[in-house]
């Protein structure tokens, strides 16, 4: 999800294969998988979160970002203040701001699909982020991009144009939800994939933003975010305080999720490489179909399930050559998968 892309930075400021183990995580090593749990079950937060942003449909979903920017920038602020950080460091001022438009822009692109889409073909699409990073990486900061990145990009399009099924291609006759009768909304898609975009520009931004302490990317991110997202909800006349009862929970609700979210992916990240836990991480798309089905009687059709097994398939292979470029270049594994790393 892209209101997590600040948690890439510790993975690109520390390989995994150079990391010596603290003592605090060489008590993890008794449970091997426990990294892979973790992510999973941050997965399980991530994805109820867009079930209440879904759910909540009388609250705009840009009044909803607000509320889980504010969530964003509370927790940040003593962090940045106890580690006596500058928050507005010289010479990053401008890739700061263009990080916190994009993250801000990813996110509300992707509430907007959440409430406008089946929730599974929204996730699917706002989850292929990191299969479009290598992309702006190469154009951006020179980045190798291979052959490998190329297949993938092209896998993740075509699984992107059989969940949203463009009238031009498909007609107007392919119903979205199986029986159900909806029709797909173009500006659905079309935000969920601008969403993904703005997230894989993100990406990019927290390489270039390398060296600067987490807390103060998230307090610069947190306080751009909620002014933006509170602007927009005024001018578009949604400002307002949700109604007494189970609005004001789940707002508290969403709130919750996200932190506990957050927590356990920053766990995932320390104890495990990058690559199984963004393979572990697509278990999201997995939840958000159950969630679709359970909470909204919502059935996929062949066309959305086919295209979510192209962008699952994609997002894995993702993670798992990140993985595998991690190891030692000796390494027997990466030997025998020589064809991920072109």
């Amino acid at each position: 999800m892209p209101e997590n892309l600040e948690l890439q930075q510790l993975v690109d400021e520390e390989p995994d294969h150079d990391v010596k183990l603290h003592p605090r995580r060489l008590k993890f090593c008794k449970c091997p998988y426990l990294g892979l749990i973790l992510a999973t079950l941050s997965s399980l937060f991530f994805s109820l979160c867009s079930v209440i942003v879904k759910w909540m449909t009388d609250v705009d979903p840009m009044a909803l970002a607000a509320y889980r920017y504010l969530g964003v920038l509370l927790p940040a602020i003593p962090i940045v203040i106890y580690r006596q950080e500058p928050v507005f460091p010289s010479g990053k001022r401008i890739m700061l701001l263009l990080r916190s438009f994009t993250g801000t822009a990813a996110l509300m692109l992707s509430f907007y699909a959440f409430r406008h889409m089946p929730l599974a073909d929204a996730s699917v699409i706002v989850f292929s982020v990191p299969v479009f990073t290598g992309i702006f990486a190469r154009m951006f900061l020179k980045e190798p991009c291979g052959l490998f990145n190329a297949f993938s990009v092209v896998l993740t399009l075509i699984g992107v144009v059989l969940i949203t099924r463009p009238p031009s291609l498909f007609g107007a006759t392919v119903n979205s939800l199986g029986e159900s009768g909806q029709k797909t909304e173009i500006w659905g898609a079309v935000a969920a994939f601008s969403a993904t975009l703005f997230g894989a520009n993100a990406y990019v931004l927290l390489r270039a933003l390398k060296g600067i302490h987490f807390s103060v990317i998230m307090t610069n991110f947190g306080s751009f975010a909620l002014c933006q997202c509170l602007l927009v909800t005024y001018l578009i006349g949604a400002l307002c305080l949700p109604p007494c009862g189970l609005d004001r929970y789940l707002i508290v609700a969403l709130a919750l999720f996200s932190f506990l979210g957050q927590i356990l992916l920053t766990l995932a990240l320390q104890m495990e490489q990058a690559g199984p836990v963004a393979i572990a991480r697509s278990s999201d798309i997995v939840f958000a179909f159950v969630w679709q089905v359970l909470f909204f009687n919502e059935i996929p059709n062949r066309y959305s399930i086919g295209g979510a097994i192209l962008v699952m398939s994609s997002v894995m292979l993702t993670g798992l050559r990140k993985w595998i470029l991690a190891l030692p270049p000796d390494a027997s594994l990466r030997r025998r998968m020589a064809l991920l790393v072109k």
